[in-house]
């Protein structure tokens, strides 16, 4: 089916949103049991981990870790928020620098001044949008605000509206700081998220079980192999260890001169999606087909272009010495294996 498609739906009893592009699954959104990317807590200070640059933190969820810290002693009550999801038997990541994130625009606390996404490149538009942030903030607000690229086309209302919402949320949460470990603001969830981050339009799919119905599942199923089909008769398998994810890329069939630079292309093209649709993150090294020294800057270009349009933080390590090409990539969402 050609257009996207936003179906919001329920996995396992847990909600879930998908975005399909053309008939392809092209993200997958879904809740679990966990604290959520976005929490906001306020959190009482535990001890510092020398050498690690870090401070140890209470919450009503467990044990947080705050990286590069200094000055803070026990007992202090600091507002921190979710930035990921914690490995197994390791504390939650958190930051103190909070933001509060809706469809249109971002209030930044800690960050004063008015930013309007560098997208948007009509001045006249610009124009507009500063006149109804100070409208909504005043002409000297305490807090900061990005208004986001997808104010492009949207209502002036709708814009104010969110602005006010998450100024107001802002203002509520940053002043609640006397008290024991507490969740001050909940992060959103999958269906949230969706309203959030899915700005482009498309069909919105509501009725129970349309993951059936538009195959979604049959396609997460696929995620859950390691193998991948890649154009040209090409082929990779993604596979995560408990230090890393590999990816190994083979040329398959084709025995052409160029069939290495055209399967290391197919996968640049597709890797950011099979990550993001397996939850992966972390230390990422790339096993890629033969392809000569001179070849390596194109792939880059590709893979560099396919990450910019990604959403999850993903730093291009580079090259080792044995030829395998490293990413450092976020842990923002959990293995899809460990949700399914």
């Amino acid at each position: 089916m050609k257009g996207r498609q936003i179906i919001l739906d329920h996995l396992n009893g847990h909600e879930a949103a998908a975005l399909m592009v053309d008939g392809k699954l092209h993200d997958i959104l879904i809740d679990a049991d966990l604290p959520r990317v976005g929490t906001v807590y306020r959190a009482v200070a535990d001890r510092p981990m020398k050498g690690q640059g870090g401070l140890f933190l209470s919450t009503p969820d467990g044990q947080a870790f705050l990286r590069q810290v200094k000055g803070i002693s026990p007992g202090e009550r600091l507002l921190v928020q979710v930035t990921g999801y914690a490995e197994d038997g390791k504390a939650l990541p958190v930051t103190y620098k909070v933001l509060f994130k809706s469809r249109y625009a971002i209030v930044t606390p800690d960050a004063p001044g008015l930013n309007i996404s560098r997208k948007i490149r009509d001045d006249d538009l610009r124009d507009v949008l500063l006149g109804i942030a100070h409208e909504v903030m005043g002409e000297e607000p305490e807090m900061g605000l990005i208004l986001r690229s997808s104010c492009e086309g949207a209502e002036a209302g709708e814009i104010a509206e969110d602005i006010m919402a998450m100024y107001d949320l802002a203002q509520a949460v940053m002043a609640d700081r006397e008290g024991d470990a507490e969740v001050l603001s909940e992060g959103d969830g999958p269906h949230g998220q969706a309203w959030r981050e899915w700005v482009e339009p498309a069909d919105i799919v509501t009725e129970a079980g349309g993951f059936e119905t538009h195959g979604v599942l049959d396609q997460l199923e696929d995620a859950q192999t390691a193998r991948v089909k890649l154009e040209g008769g090409a082929y990779m398998f993604v596979e995560p260890t408990r230090a890393m994810v590999t990816v190994d890329v083979n040329t398959g069939g084709d025995t052409s001169p160029a069939a290495g630079l055209k399967a290391n292309l197919a996968a640049a093209r597709d890797l950011p999606r099979q990550l993001r649709l397996r939850g992966l993150g972390g230390q990422i090294t790339l096993d890629l087909a033969p392809m000569p020294k001179r070849d390596r800057r194109t792939f880059e270009q590709s893979l560099r272009a396919a990450l910019k349009a990604d959403t999850t933080e993903t730093v291009m390590a580079g090259w080792t010495p044995l030829g395998n090409f490293e990413l450092q990539r976020k842990r923002d969402r959990l293995p899809l294996k460990d949700l399914l």
